[in-house]
């Protein structure tokens, strides 16, 4: 049997060169919290976190939750967070799948779509993604009052105090308890039903529809509807859900520059499949969308996540410019806050911990989606 050898002279040198780098950091970070702390009390400052329970005073445009002026400040750093969490996500969301379908068009035989599909990508993306906002900021503004409001089938509504949509009649918390059960059923349904991918899509979408109606007719408002929808009273809507003006120019300026950038990480996955592939897939007699579907794309993915990934990180760092517009996103909430509290290393931990918690989910997510996609060795 070979003997464990001892640790070479290396090892031991590499080990002491990063316990003294460690202790070196430490010692770094103690020197700069204990010289904050020392110049906040000769400012007379206070410091920690027990400002958290306080009243703010000042309230806010846009909140997924109720809100008022009498609320902490940890309701009204939880209400930024949520604004840019779901514009976060509803951005990646659509930007993937725009960017999707354009690097496709991209990479299109017809050279009528590949023309147009490039035109979009070299326009939204060689313009700063705050100037887009700025111009559709103002191209929100002008539109009609809500009494001369553009309809679409008497149900979706714009108008320049925002998009009047259709909702259900829940709570943000009903909602959660939706999510939960989508994404517990969404596992449940992989692991243990055997039939084809049809067959599990019907099962979901059948489990998630019973969950809302019992749960909205459990939880909803008495004598109120479970489907709202907006509906014109004297010089407002009442009823559905009204996405403001910032909110809305924030998710066209996002989508769209986002969307620019992930077409040309798709169309670079899609150029770097083997044109042995489709020859292969096309003397097999296969269709173009055969093709697309069972040979390009599966491949191209293991390309295309890496770059993805970098993408949907950086949408969730660009919410930030809505300080511009005045959405209320937890970038333009810890600075009002900062102002008026004066807590200011506390709020920017607190800023930086938010990004970071989401922001390394979303690495996480990619890092799992890589390995699903890794070709196995047998």
């Amino acid at each position: 049997m070979e003997q464990t050898k001892p640790p070479s002279e290396l090892d031991i040198k590499g080990i002491i060169i990063q316990a003294l780098f460690l202790i070196a950091v430490a010692v770094l970070i103690t020197s700069a919290y204990s010289s904050g702390q020392t110049n906040l009390s000769k400012m007379g400052l206070t410091n920690g976190f027990s400002f958290l329970e306080r009243a703010t005073g000042w309230s806010y445009s846009f909140s997924m939750i109720d809100h008022s002026t009498d609320d902490p400040y940890y309701r009204t750093l939880f209400s930024g967070f949520l604004n840019t969490f779901v514009l976060g996500i509803t951005a990646i969301v659509f930007s993937t799948i725009f960017g999707f379908a354009i690097g496709t068009a991209r990479d299109a035989k017809n050279l009528a779509v590949q023309g147009s599909a490039a035109i979009f990508i070299q326009i939204f993306r060689n313009i700063p993604l705050i100037l887009q906002l700025i111009f559709w900021y103002a191209v929100l503004i002008h539109l009609p009052s809500p009494r001369q409001a553009m309809g679409f089938y008497d149900t979706i509504f714009m108008s320049n105090r925002g998009v009047m949509i259709p909702t259900l009649n829940m709570s943000l918390y009903t909602w959660l308890i939706v999510v939960a059960i989508a994404i517990g059923a969404y596992f449940s349904i992989n692991k243990f039903c055997k039939q084809k991918k049809p067959i599990k899509i019907l099962a979901w979408v059948t489990i998630m529809a019973v969950s809302v109606l019992l749960l909205g007719n459990l939880f909803v408002p008495e004598n109120e509807p479970l489907l709202s929808i907006p509906e014109l009273k004297g010089l407002r809507f009442v009823g559905g859900v009204t996405l403001n003006i910032e909110l809305v120019a924030m998710l066209i300026a996002i989508i769209l520059y986002g969307s620019s950038y992930i077409a040309e990480v798709v169309r670079g996955g899609l150029q770097e499949v083997p044109k042995g592939l489709t020859e292969a897939g096309n003397s097999l007699g296969l269709s173009d969308r055969q093709i697309w579907f069972k040979i390009k794309m599966p491949m191209a993915l293991r390309t295309i996540l890496p770059p993805l990934g970098n993408q949907w990180i950086f949408l969730i760092k660009a919410t930030t410019i809505g300080v511009a517009i005045g959405y209320s996103d937890l970038f333009m909430i810890i600075s009002t806050s900062i102002t008026q509290s004066g807590q200011t290393l506390e709020l920017i931990g607190i800023l930086m911990s938010a990004f970071l918690l989401i922001n390394f989910s979303l690495a996480r997510l990619i890092n799992l989606l890589n390995k699903k996609l890794q070709l196995k060795g047998h």
